[in-house]
């Protein structure tokens, strides 16, 4: 098979940063070429490269085996490459058939003396029919006039690949493409890869997740710190196992499984008929309730911007909710502030570490006793204690792994999975109760997955309460012992994560189905019988 891309010695530095350091390896024309490697590995760099968003320092890029010089996507497309980035750039009050053919409409033409004159008016009918007739051929089931605000998540990845298609792209670069898919969309997702293929298409994944790269990639390159550290074919030697270990450099646990412990019969967070708005007043929380117990693990699973920030958000006291109840304890926090929660015995880890949980421009020492300042033994009366400060910071440092380039540098010199172990130690250091979890390992690499995970299930052990919130599906079964499914601002599912099925829990995070819950008791009943979505 011959290669259709072959890259030699790319190199992109930025300043004394190298993001990619002399990289070397090929796709071959007719495969499934996957791109893994931790968060900063340079996977996204390179592939910013191939689709001509960034330009190398140094290095070459082969195409059909000439040397091209891609100085924009522009460029890439006239070489038959397209790229569907992780987040999608269609204009959703269009049609899908606009939104393809947007920046290269197809005019109407008079015929005038034999000759055909173009007109500014646009022919709709004839750019239906062009783009239908790109989606039947590769078998994308849509309709191209529906409007993309009405269609699933799903169907708008489609209209991102036939956009490329329809410009004639050979080689498709796909960023993290199963990131906000339900798991019967991601099952759909790699049929079509595997289809388009098997059609003579190239299809290059940048992504993460090990068992999907398993499912549909012909061989797979592994980057580590801007190095490729190597090429191989998917077959039985390239185990999950064996490619993590390859992409940080050492033996990682792949799933840290929860303990068979029982959880406490006390209930240590209630909450009841939660109901908020946002700024439109829009209700984007609808009377959630929900317990959590001592000892246990309450996981919400769905897709990203379906009330999951803003439950975070209320919880923490960082958004007004219109009505409900947050019993802590025996005690309505109701509205409380951060500040009043922690010192009601509650951790936050939040969503967003650098917006929410670290402050980038003081050191690691402060930002280990952020939101704690206040307390002892840190500060006496209105003094600080910096003794017990820096004996905090060494201890912590030293406990949780957190890896310095220097004495007590600022965050902001941190890598993502260090900063986020900064969080991590700061709210786990004070013992808490309960604690809210929000994307804990978001953007962060393997290693330092495993390491959370497993301080997350010591902490259940040791009987606190855990709100486990995440996009990962696999991160929410595998830690928490019972899920609950947020759709549309709603809870419209709670299971025994031991007992459910990704396929199911997918039905519920996609508004396919849905249970009566009569109350949200905790105890993993559900009053009444499953009803179809509305």
């Amino acid at each position: 098979m011959a290669d259709i891309i072959e890259v030699r010695d790319l190199t992109k530095k930025y300043g004394d940063f190298t993001a990619n350091d002399n990289i070397s390896f090929s796709i071959r024309q007719g495969e499934i070429h996957a791109i893994i490697g931790e968060n900063g590995a340079g996977k996204t760099t390179l592939m910013n490269m191939l689709f001509g968003i960034i330009q190398p320092t140094s290095g070459q890029i082969l195409f059909n085996g000439k040397p091209v010089k891609l100085h924009s996507p522009k460029d890439a497309i006239a070489h038959g490459i397209g790229m569907v980035h992780q987040h999608f750039k269609l204009a959703s009050s269009l049609t899908i058939y606009e939104n393809v053919l947007l920046g290269s409409e197809i005019h109407r033409k008079l015929k005038l003396g034999g000759k055909s004159i173009a007109t500014p008016i646009i022919d709709k009918k004839e750019e239906i029919k062009a783009v239908q007739s790109v989606v039947d051929h590769f078998g994308f089931n849509l309709d191209v006039t529906d409007k993309v605000q009405d269609i699933s998540v799903g169907c708008r990845q489609r209209v991102e690949i036939v956009k490329m298609l329809y410009h004639d792209a050979e080689v498709l670069i796909l960023d993290e493409p199963t990131a906000v898919l339900v798991p019967q969309e991601i099952d759909e997702l790699l049929h079509r890869l595997r289809e388009l293929r098997n059609m003579g298409k190239t299809v290059v994944i940048i992504t993460h997740k090990l068992e999907e790269v398993k499912l549909c990639a012909d061989r797979i390159t592994v980057i580590r710190h801007g190095h490729i550290v190597g090429t191989v074919d998917n077959d039985e030697k390239a185990t999950p196992q064996v490619l993590a270990n390859m992409m940080v450099g050492r033996p990682v646990i792949l799933a840290t499984k929860r303990s068979a412990k029982p959880r406490g019969e006390e209930v240590l967070l209630s909450v009841r008929g939660l109901n908020a708005r946002d700024s439109s007043g829009r209700y984007v929380l609808k009377d959630i309730n929900f317990d959590i117990h001592a000892g246990e693990i309450l996981g919400v699973a769905g897709v990203d911007g379906n009330g999951q920030s803003e439950l975070m958000f209320q919880l923490t006291g960082l958004m007004d909710a219109e009505s409900g109840e947050v019993i802590l304890d025996g005690e309505n926090v109701f509205g409380f502030w951060p500040d009043a929660l922690r010192k009601r015995g509650v951790g936050i880890i939040p969503e967003d570490r650098y917006r929410q949980g670290v402050c980038l421009s003081i050191p690691v020492s402060q930002n280990l006793v952020a939101g704690y300042h206040g307390q002892k033994p840190f500060c006496n009366g209105f003094r600080m204690n910096y003794k017990a400060v820096r004996e905090h910071y060494k201890k912590l440092v030293e406990e949780y792994d957190i890896r310095l380039s220097d004495e007590d540098p600022a965050v902001s010199a941190l890598s993502g999975g260090n900063a986020q172990k900064v969080i991590v130690a700061r709210e786990f250091s004070q013992h808490p109760k309960v604690l809210y979890a929000s994307q804990p390992t978001r953007g962060i690499d393997v290693g330092a997955t495993e390491f959370i995970h497993e301080r997350l299930i010591r902490s259940r052990d040791e009987g606190k309460a855990i709100l486990l919130i995440s996009s990962e599906l696999s991160e929410v079964v595998g830690l928490s012992d019972r899920v609950v499914v947020m759709y549309d601002g709603e809870i419209t599912g709670e299971f025994n994560s031991a007992e459910v099925t990704f396929e199911e829990l997918g039905l519920y995070m996609s508004g396919a189905k849905r249970q009566d819950r009569k109350g949200g008791s905790g105890h993993g009943k559900i009053a009444g019988e499953e009803t179809a979505a509305q």
